[in-house]
């Protein structure tokens, strides 16, 4: 009997191992951190053979293939062993994409990705299709192809998950942006982390669809290098294009195939150029599936924005409180500062993951009138931007950045919470960070 370790015991590990367990194989997951008492539950309700705090090698290096969660990075000691010895490592999304027969449209980019999966399903279930959600949002891929009986999934891939699949292929691939982003996984090389997004496109055909924001610079370069036999669909904000969408003059334009349809921007629930952007692959990803523009536009227009991304959490004395926690890099932070034209209070900070901060540096200066700095480690913040904005402060608590901003504030000021950086100083993670800003709003 064919064995396979799970490496990792989340939310993604777990589906991999009850799906292998309903294949016939024989299944060890192994988590070097405590897991949950849940996942331990369902792990032995069926029968799963597991350890927690630890790696057993003995227990790991005798198996055929091994699914490593996306969390795990290569130059692990445990990882370096196994790949010397030859056994196949492979991500969750490529053991689940083996059994299942439905359509796969799959979302990858440096930002935006969860908004665009978000509104595609959505998009979808409004119409009334057997859709599953996966990949990086909703419950594990792996676990919802157990029985499969869906017909379309749509899943959110970041690189770390595309690094480990070989024989995945999307129906429909939408590549949003590349900017640099966990660089600290690809030894600091900008290509490596350009290499792995573009994997998003292995295994395609001419019949279908690739879907792409012209204008982002990697994006473009890369295109440039080679040709993917896949049917391409541009997106862009500067040009008119054939087959694909552009906008101007505040309409989104939509052609797929010759079938042309359009959207007015202040028609879309959620705001600012980034999202037309997020919108435009949706509607073509909607309209490559043979979805009516009626079902499109009716799925399009009740679709609810995503929390901790440009969330609204409160306007209080006419000032209004952002919370945009999800941006922890500087590419977002860029789509954030440009969706509003209100002088802005800015909060930053957090775990510096190799950021530039050139690329905001002229909206910061136009934009920002009080920049508090909030992390453990505040000093390439401090450094870049002094002499920059009129007022730097920094603090080490989001209740002290929430209550600082409102002192600084005067009626028709945005505070914004858009970090740049990851969160593991303060707090658990970004969801962690938005709730906390949300409740120290809610306290003013």
């Amino acid at each position: 009997m064919k064995r396979i370790v799970i490496l990792g015991g989340g939310e993604s590990g777990v589906g991999a191992a009850l799906l292998a367990k309903a294949k016939g194989f024989e299944v060890f997951l192994s988590d070097k951190s405590p897991l949950s008492e849940s996942y331990k539950k369902t792990l032995s309700d069926n029968q799963i053979e597991f350890e927690e705090g630890q790696h057993s090698e003995d227990k790991i290096l005798n198996s055929n293939e091994i699914v490593k969660s996306p969390g795990i990075p290569d130059k692990v000691d445990l990882i370096k062993k196994i790949k010397s010895i030859g056994i196949p490592i492979i991500s969750e999304i490529e053991l689940a994409a083996r059994y299942t027969k439905a359509k796969l449209i799959a979302i990858t980019g440096s930002n935006g990705k969860t908004t665009t999966t978000l509104l595609v399903y959505h998009i979808l279930k409004n119409a009334g299709l057997n859709v599953g959600l996966a990949g990086n949002v909703g419950e594990s891929f792996a676990k919802q192809v157990i029985n499969d009986t869906l017909d379309y999934f749509v899943l959110e891939l970041s690189s770390f998950q595309l690094d480990n699949c070989f024989e995945f292929k999307a129906d429909v691939a939408i590549l949003l942006n590349i900017t640099p982003d966990h660089l600290d996984r690809y030894d600091y090389i900008f290509q490596n982390y350009i290499d792995s997004k573009f994997r998003i496109l292995q295994n395609m055909k001419p019949e279908n669809d690739f879907i792409f924001y012209q204008e982002s610079e990697a994006v473009a370069q890369e295109l440039a290098k080679q040709k993917y036999p896949v049917n391409y669909l541009p997106v862009s904000l500067v040009g008119d294009v054939q087959e694909g969408a552009f906008l101007q003059n505040e309409i989104l334009n939509i052609t797929y195939k010759s079938q042309k349809i359009s959207l007015l921007q202040k028609e879309l629930p959620i705001k600012g150029t980034h999202n037309a952007i997020n919108a435009m692959c949706a509607i073509l990803a909607a309209k490559a599936l043979g979805l009516s523009d009626e079902k499109i536009l009716e799925g399009v227009k009740s679709f609810q924005s995503v929390e901790h991304r440009l969330e609204p959490c409160g306007e209080i004395k006419g000032v209004k409180y952002v919370n945009d926690s999800k941006a922890t890099n500087v590419d977002s932070v860029f789509y954030a500062l440009g969706s509003f034209d209100e002088p802005l209070i800015l909060i930053m900070g957090g775990v510096d993951k190799g950021n530039d901060y050139q690329q905001i540096e002229d909206l910061v200066i136009k934009k920002v009138k009080a920049l508090i700095c909030m992390g453990l480690d505040n000093s390439k913040l401090t450094d870049f931007f002094t002499e920059k904005v009129p007022m730097i402060f920094e603090v080490n608590s989001l209740k002290d950045a929430v209550k600082l901003s409102s002192d600084l504030s005067t009626e028709g000021d945005v505070v914004l919470l858009s970090p740049a950086c990851a969160s593991f100083d303060l707090f658990k993670n970004y969801e962690d960070r938005g709730r906390q800003f949300k409740q120290a709003v809610a306290a003013l």
